[in-house]
């Protein structure tokens, strides 16, 4: 069997601390599981399975969920100011095209 079609079936081998590090972006920088995959370039249930095997428990401690909810208010308001803006160009076009 060749190399590449070995590396294929297993996929790649992470380090401890690369998949410690990958944690870390999404429990105490307060990345979302999904933008430390795309920086890291892996799929989201790597990172997922990985927060399951080295998370406290597979829970957030206290700290690191209050991290987490100011992340999730912050992305929260960007998409409510982005949507506002979305649905005044959407009147503004409606209304040009008449």
């Amino acid at each position: 069997m060749s190399q590449s079609s070995e590396t294929k079936k297993t996929g790649h081998r992470y380090s401890h601390e690369f998949k410690a590090g990958a944690v870390r972006m999404v429990t105490q920088q307060g990345l979302s599981q999904g933008q430390a995959s795309k920086r890291l370039g892996l799929s989201g249930s790597t990172l997922c399975g990985w927060m399951q095997q080295l998370a406290p428990g597979g829970r957030l401690t206290d700290l690191e969920m209050q991290a987490k909810i100011k992340q999730l208010e912050q992305e929260n308001r960007r998409l409510k100011m982005e949507r506002e803006i979305l649905k005044k160009a959407a009147t503004f076009f409606a209304s040009e095209s008449r």
